[in-house]
């Protein structure tokens, strides 16, 4: 039996490619995953240990800057004890915030958020062993810098130009003293590193004379443990000490766990592209089961069990799974390298080092193809065995008895309002909960339809049968016809899609719904040009304000600044610090009782959500302990509505910035007369000295700050399913071929009876597309129930949520259903229409 398995293997070579196909595009996906996490861990982990390849122990300072009692960070005082310590041959005290690079035309070198900025600490000899220069030398001045490799050919500095560096403050020139290399993590996310002088740094991230942390290097023949039992009772309570190798361990353990939920999801897409899978393997086989019918009848008579019978079908799906496998892990291996350069061509740079090709993805890629070929090999090898000898040799082939359809009908009834109900009941519950009902709602509701579509496809395909035979006469009326001839096959060509259109469309409902949302609140509540913040999501200098507000023609100028006020001696309440007379022309404040004007007589307004809670209205007074403890009663001058713009409390800054050390202001609104213009923003630029580390937002960039993750995380959710829809089409590919062949004598008899080629052709491409829309509208419809239930779970989070289906995206969805269908029937229709008609009428 098993030489029968691999004679039918080669036999079949054609229609067992697109299985091939199939498992090897799911186990590509699969080991592809598996390789390039582990050689991304691989990658992150010696980077890791490497860096702290000569820090004996490392120190850091958790003191708060905000309290004046305390120190801000570790004092030289204290790094000088430590210096003292048996065993330690020298310490670097580190201090480091955000600091960008202009390159020649202006534009900050990096990404923003990982634009870095530290302090050059050389020891005794001159070097800082952190860094390794290519060129030139560490900065010894306040006027000198050092700049990354990376950072210093994009701008393409040379040692001795000038540099435009901008921290959170206004752009300052220095001097380029070297180029350096380095293991730093803010360099290899893409960002850029900036080494200034040590008092520099200090001045500007810190306080002079502290440090946010240090390293310890030792001396020959010292034990890292030794140190830090001698360093730790050196340090301020404020300050924790830990050895190199301890925090290179607990580095790795961050990289496994951030790349563990990459690796599930890119898995979860590999797990839907086999799934959908399935549905191929199990029709490519029953075609082959079909072709084979008098063969299989034959060995039953010659004595073949109904075993050995299910046995052979299994073997043969058993080789074609490993060859598949073996061949998608190859490619996998590959897909795996295109990642990485991928990410690298991104700006995000991966660490130095081999591919790594552990057991475990060529097990898991061999395990998992195999095992889903003979999953889905199995129920037409049972049916296979069935078959009795006589009836199939007198080509009495068995079919679907009316009791199994109805059990089957049943059974997919049920499950199907099981997972209706349960996404129903998770779209009233909300939140995390009601998420979870609706994840295994959907995933009930999906096989309960799989189960319901060959159902489904005559009541659907009969709907649009008169759109075929208006247009397309005889060739339309019998496409029509064969799409139903054998509802199982096309319910599970159908369902393939479905599966692949379920995700792609309940995706695209809650982007859509929840993007329009986020637009209509931005549109709703900003009345400013501009929004003006930092690249790198950090705060603004308050000279920025300053100069903002002196700028020609800006009308109305106020910051969005962070303050903490503890009300009543008890809890915080999160409150911004505007300006008054200023505040309602940027940002829509809908007052609901008292006055806005208020503010400026040193009053506060407050949320109407948060004055309910608290039981304040207009004119009660309010005892606030402000950041350096100091009291004070103000009074609730104004109500206003709720505003994912506005915090749940407003105050002047004027009452507000005696009490902070430095005030934190994230964003600032700008009106101008005239309104948005490449004029008006040149202005705002020009006064804020041309800083490329700010950034100037108008009212659209605005929306698509908010807007675009949500299109960008879509784009990369269409991207994962490709690999779903591709085997898809194979399924189609698969379908209209069986058809085909089952039909050789029909289309016999309908050519010799004078249906030429051109109209055979369009009678299986016609058959492809119908079968193909109605995959697309069972997907298309279960996919916006989906979206609709999930979007009801957040919907309180979001203002002004309303369902919005998007239509223009799932006509699109329609069209491509069909240029699928198409597509597909390229090859089974140009077979059709070849055929030979005295042959194909010969056919038993």
């Amino acid at each position: 039996m098993f030489r029968t398995a691999l004679r039918n293997v080669l036999a079949h070579k054609a229609r067992l490619l697109m299985t091939v196909l199939a498992v090897m595009l799911g186990v590509a996906f699969v080991s592809g995953t598996l390789v390039f996490a582990d050689t991304l861990s691989n990658a992150f982990r010696n980077q890791s240990a490497k860096s702290y390849d000569d820090v004996a122990v490392s120190i850091t300072s958790y003191a708060s800057t905000d309290d004046a009692k305390e120190e801000p960070g570790l004092s030289r005082k204290t790094l000088d004890k430590v210096s003292a310590v048996d065993g330690v041959a020298a310490v670097s005290g580190r201090v480091d915030g955000f600091a960008g690079v202009a390159d020649p035309d202006g534009k900050l070198i990096g990404v923003g958020w990982s634009n870095k900025g530290s302090n050059f600490a050389p020891g005794k000899d001159g070097k800082d062993p952190a860094y390794t220069f290519t060129d030139g030398s560490g900065p010894v001045k306040d006027s000198q810098i050092a700049l990354d490799k990376e950072s210093a050919a994009k701008g393409e500095y040379q040692v001795g130009d000038r540099v435009r560096v901008a921290t959170n403050g206004p752009v300052k020139e220095f001097t380029l003293s070297g180029v350096f290399t380095t293991e730093d993590g803010a360099v290899n996310a893409g960002g850029s590193l900036v080494l200034f002088d040590t008092a520099v740094a200090q001045k500007q991230y810190l306080k002079p004379g502290y440090f946010e942390s240090a390293t310890v290097t030792a001396a020959p023949g010292a034990t890292d443990a030794k140190i830090l039992d001698a360093v730790k009772p050196l340090l301020p309570d404020t300050a924790e000490a830990k050895t190199g190798k301890a925090l290179a361990d607990e580095q790795a353990k961050e990289i496994e766990q951030g790349l563990g939920n990459l690796k599930q999801v890119l898995l979860g897409f590999a797990g839907i592209a086999l799934f959908v899978g399935i549905f191929l393997i199990s029709n490519t086989f029953t075609m082959l089961v079909a072709q084979r019918t008098k063969e299989i009848a034959l060995m039953r008579a010659v004595g073949a069990s109904r075993k050995q019978i299910t046995r052979s079908v299994l073997a043969e799906a058993a080789v074609v799974g490993l060859v598949a496998s073996l061949i998608g892990f190859a490619l996998g291996v590959g897909l795996a390298v295109g990642l990485r350069s991928g990410m690298a061509a991104f700006g995000m740079k991966i660490p130095d080092g081999p591919l790594i090709l552990s057991v475990t993805p060529v097990i898991a890629a061999i395990g998992v193809g195999v095992l889903i070929t003979m999953f889905a090999a199995w129920l037409p090898g049972r049916r296979a065995a069935k078959i009795p000898p006589v009836a199939a040799m007198n080509s009495v082939h068995a079919v679907a008895t009316t009791k199994s359809l109805v059990l089957r009908n049943s059974i997919g009834t049920a499950i199907t309002g099981l997972g209706a109900a349960a996404i129903v009941a998770g779209a009233s519950t909300g939140g995390d909960d009601g998420r979870m009902y609706i994840g295994a709602g959907a995933f009930f509701a999906l096989i309960g339809v799989i189960i319901l579509i060959p159902l489904l496809s005559r009541p659907v395909i009969a709907l649009v049968r008169p759109l075929l035979v208006g247009p397309f006469g005889v060739s339309g009326k019998l496409a029509g016809q064969n799409a139903v001839r054998n509802p199982r096959r096309t319910g599970a060509t159908a369902s393939a899609l479905a599966i692949g259109l379920t995700l792609v469309t309940g995706l695209s409902v809650l982007g859509a719904t929840v993007g329009t949302a986020i637009d209509k609140m931005t549109t709703d509540n900003i009345k400013a040009d501009y929004m003006v913040s930092m690249a790198n999501g950090g705060d603004l200098d308050q000279s920025a304000l300053t100069a903002l507000e002196k700028a020609k023609g800006v009308t109305a100028v106020s910051p969005q600044q962070d303050v903490g006020l503890q009300v009543g001696g008890g809890d915080y309440v999160s409150a911004s610090a505007v300006t008054p007379g200023a505040i309602q022309h940027v940002l829509n404040v809908d007052v609901v009782s008292g006055d806005i004007g208020s503010l400026a007589k040193g009053q506060i307004a407050v949320a109407e959500k948060t004055a309910k809670s608290r039981g304040w209205k207009t004119g009660d007074s309010v005892n606030v302990a402000f950041t350096d403890e100091k009291k004070a009663t103000l009074t609730v001058g104004a109500v206003y509505k709720d505003s994912e713009f506005l915090s749940p409390v407003l105050i002047d800054t004027k009452v507000v910035n005696p009490h902070e050390v430095k005030p934190y202001i994230p964003q600032i609104f700008v009106k101008v007369d005239g309104g948005e213009s490449a004029a008006n923003e040149k202005v705002l630029i020009d006064a804020l000295g041309d800083n490329p580390a700010i950034t100037i937002a108008d009212k659209q960039d605005i929306r698509n700050e908010f807007g675009g993750a949500i299109n960008t995380l879509l784009n990369i959710m269409y991207g994962l399913l490709a690999m779903a829809l591709i085997i898809a089409v194979l399924g189609v590919v698969n379908t209209l071929a069986m058809s085909v062949f089952e039909r050789q004598q029909e289309i016999g008899m309908l050519r010799a009876i004078g249906l030429d080629r051109r109209r055979v052709k369009r009678m299986v491409r016609l058959e492809a597309v119908v079968i193909s829309v109605f995959g697309a509208v069972v997907g298309i419809g279960l996919g916006s129930f989906l979206g609709w239930a999930i979007g009801e779970t957040i919907a309180e989070e979001i203002p002004g949520y309303v369902l919005v289906l998007p239509w223009e995206r799932i006509g699109i969805f329609l069209v491509l259903a069909g240029l699928v269908g198409v597509l597909a029937a390229l090859w089974p229709a140009r077979n059709a229409a070849r055929l030979n008609m005295l042959n194909a009428i010969k056919t038993e």
